[in-house]
């Protein structure tokens, strides 16, 4: 194994857990944090959530958990180059969306929305919520227990209000600082696991094609690529070759820029990542081309006729039941009923954000649907 940088979060430099734990045995406290990332309910439930396309339209098509595998995937190839805690960044992007709520960002939209009274709705929180107090697995404590690294990674973004209510935990947001190495990388990995197997997804779909993503110069270049290495190469195979190039061309950017910048801070602790801008970067020239492809997707995949449409299905949804369960919260699971009596909309929002997509599909017809519904 590779000895980490001086800068790297470990064993040693680690802020800990908020209740205390013997060390665990054969495994280290990263570790134990991954493993107890992926043994929850709520990152099983990834399987049947959204990233793009709605959980029935197709079994080819990402849902929230290959999408985090893949994140995973990055983030470590990542920390392993830069000599970071490959662990730490597997832990934080297995993670971040355990809160995401069903139907992708619609439903987050449409729950933020009806939540905008009660203090509003943002996956990273929820995710956070997630890990600190809904899992209920453990005798001697609520939620996962993870340490402070896992935790801070997870919360990419938060309001100043919300982040006075998390102490330590949300110092960094008021004093300008950033969280670890393994964070930013996990934070990055996501939008490229998420920019480029979009444009898979969609060409898949048939609602994007390459003719339009000539346009995009990332994509240009890999595919002229791709098709003069390989004349008269199966389509599908075009695709995913073309991919796996544009892939490969943002990690090493990535890697070699933020190598450049670690090295020019001259970093030595933590700490001097925590007082510095953000050091995992691309090349200006790289950053430029990554952006265009995100504009690409917003215009021609995320604003799709038929992605709205999915959409608007999934707002309805949300919002339908939001409603009836703030009218009336007996029609909750018992488990939400106790806290509804403390705080309803956010049981309810913790209720909704749980679900599945089939699940909120299947509930809405149990409650709305005119005709028998199994219970």
């Amino acid at each position: 194994m590779t000895e980490l940088a001086p800068y790297a979060v470990s064993e040693h430099n680690t802020r800990g857990r908020a209740v205390h734990e013997e060390a665990p045995s054969g495994r280290s406290e990263f570790q134990r944090d991954r493993d107890r990332i992926i043994h929850s309910g709520a990152f099983r439930r990834l399987e049947y959530k959204t990233q793009v396309f709605v959980n029935h339209e197709g079994d080819l098509f990402r849902t929230r958990l290959t999408h985090s595998i893949e994140v995973a995937q990055i983030a470590r190839s990542i920390a392993r180059r830069l000599r970071l805690n490959e662990d730490l960044a597997e832990a934080i992007s297995l993670a971040h969306d355990l809160g995401h709520t069903p139907f992708g960002h619609a439903g987050q939209e449409a729950l933020n929305a009806c939540m905008k009274p009660y203090g509003g709705f943002e996956h990273n929180l929820q995710s956070l919520r997630v890990v600190d107090k809904l899992e209920e697995r453990y005798a001697a404590f609520d939620g996962l227990n993870l340490s402070f690294e896992t935790r801070e990674g997870i919360l990419k973004h938060c309001s100043a209000d919300n982040a006075a209510k998390l102490g330590e935990l949300g110092e960094r947001f008021l004093r300008n600082r950033r969280p670890s190495l393994e964070a930013q990388i996990a934070n990055l990995a996501d939008e490229i696991a998420y920019n480029n197997h979009d444009v898979d997804d969609g060409l898949r779909s048939g609602l994007i094609t390459l003719e339009q993503l000539v346009t995009v110069p990332l994509v240009a270049t890999h595919l002229h690529e791709v098709r003069q290495a390989y004349p008269g190469l199966q389509e599908r195979r075009v695709v995913h070759e073309t991919v796996r190039r544009m892939i490969n061309t943002l990690v090493s950017d990535l890697i070699k820029h933020s190598e450049r910048n670690i090295s020019a801070r001259g970093m030595a602790t933590v700490e001097d990542v925590r007082s510095a801008p953000a050091m995992i970067a691309y090349s200006a020239e790289v950053d430029e081309q990554q952006h265009e492809l995100k504009n690409f997707l917003r215009i021609h995949l995320y604003r799709h006729y038929r992605v709205l449409r999915m959409s608007a299905k999934a707002q309805r949804i949300i919002s339908d039941l939001f409603g009836i369960f703030m009218a009336d919260s007996h029609l909750l699971p018992p488990q939400f009923q106790g806290f509804a009596e403390h705080d309803r909309a956010r049981a309810v929002a913790d209720y909704i954000a749980g679900m599945t997509d089939r699940y909120a599909i299947r509930e809405h017809r149990r409650i709305f649907a005119v005709e028998e519904v199994p219970i």
